[in-house]
């Protein structure tokens, strides 16, 4: 009888509307003796439901913004940014494995922290000058999801854009800082009012394919043999992978914007997509591709001095021909948005591959 009214009474004092809220529980609500708890199992899960209302807030809360900012930073394009100022720097330092020294090591990170700070400025500063269109195209963006203030967004692009610039100027010199200095001005030009490039096809594409392609791989190089204390030197395949992947850039310039053909129509936003029609552009950029591909095979075959045959063809071959099976894939799903998301995605995988590739090529 003892044990019934005192349990009577513990749950009346937690459903009571006398507690205004969790901080009150403690002075009302007082959890039993460990021998009770062993004998009343929905005691224990009453007090840790209690315990557990103070902490949890707080720990989403950090866990939203954490994720917000991951989403702000677009994964998939610092991945590309990553992989490859890698791939440059490894292949420099095969070239030169003798001047290798440990000290470099944090003029290498530092260096591809700034990479990192200056594709968060492009891709940040995108977000915030396009919510009503990611509303419509990209509802998971966090901007566009409400995930993420404009003011907070703000403070993140500001951030990328001094780190990186304070990084660069520091530990690379004039000429790199002048290269670092022009990515960031065409990524605010493609993107923001009045210039707003991204409006129209050809400057679009052209900013995309002379960010990734030229000043991403010339200026990573050239600042690794800098590092190594070597002046500028002409690499037939440095020019090879600059080649290969501004053409490879042009193709998701123009097939980035195939999922985000309803909302480009809606707000007036002219691009290859939305002229051309999606089918269209797919062959398009598959056919850009595979020409990629056949150069780089012929490449391989008549220049034998300077890449290796028995790796380039037959990975290259690999690669056009999983291009035309994703191609095949799209067409034979009627070029539905999900389709279409996942024939990009596989683009940016070959993008990846190529990098993968490169310091053994």
């Amino acid at each position: 009888m003892e044990m019934s009214l005192s349990t009577s009474f513990f749950r009346h004092q937690i459903s009571t509307p006398l507690l205004p809220n969790s901080l009150s529980l403690p002075h009302r609500v007082r959890c039993p003796s460990p021998s009770l708890l062993s004998r009343r199992p929905p005691f224990i899960s009453a007090c840790t439901r209690i315990g557990a209302a103070g902490s949890d807030p707080i720990i989403a809360k950090i866990s939203n913004f954490r994720d917000a900012c991951w989403r702000f930073l677009r994964p998939h394009t610092i991945r590309g940014t990553a992989l490859g100022s890698v791939s440059l720097v490894t292949r420099a330092l095969i070239e030169n494995s003798h001047l290798i020294k440990w000290s470099l090591l944090f003029k290498a990170f530092s260096g591809l922290f700034a990479l990192i700070c200056g594709n968060g400025y492009i891709v940040g500063i995108n977000q915030i000058y396009d919510v009503g269109i990611d509303k419509v195209n990209k509802p998971y963006l966090p901007i566009a999801a409400g995930d993420l203030s404009i003011q907070n967004a703000w403070i993140l692009v500001v951030f990328f854009a001094v780190a990186g610039l304070a990084i660069v100027s520091t530990n690379f010199g004039p000429f790199i800082s002048s290269l670092y200095s022009l990515g960031l001005f065409l990524g605010t030009i493609y993107s923001v009012p009045p210039f707003r490039m991204k409006k129209y096809p050809v400057a679009a594409f052209l900013i995309i394919a002379t960010v990734r392609g030229f000043l991403l791989n010339f200026g990573v190089y050239y600042a690794t043999r800098a590092a190594l204390g070597l002046a500028f030197e002409w690499s037939l395949p440095v020019a090879f992978i600059t080649t290969f992947v501004t053409l490879f850039a042009l193709v998701i310039a123009i097939t980035k914007d195939l999922p985000d053909v309803e909302g480009d129509r809606k707000f007036q936003i002219s691009t290859f997509a939305t002229k051309l029609g999606v089918r269209n552009i797919a062959f398009l950029g598959t056919g850009i591709l595979l020409l990629n591909y056949i150069g780089s095979i012929l490449a391989a075959i008549y220049m034998p001095q300077v890449f290796r045959r028995n790796l380039m063809i037959p990975a290259h071959t690999i690669l056009a021909l999983s291009l035309v099976f994703q191609a095949w894939v799209l067409e034979q799903a009627n070029y539905t948005k999900e389709a279409i998301g996942g024939f990009y995605r596989w683009i940016w995988n070959l993008f990846y591959a190529e990098y993968m590739l490169f310091p053994f090529l």
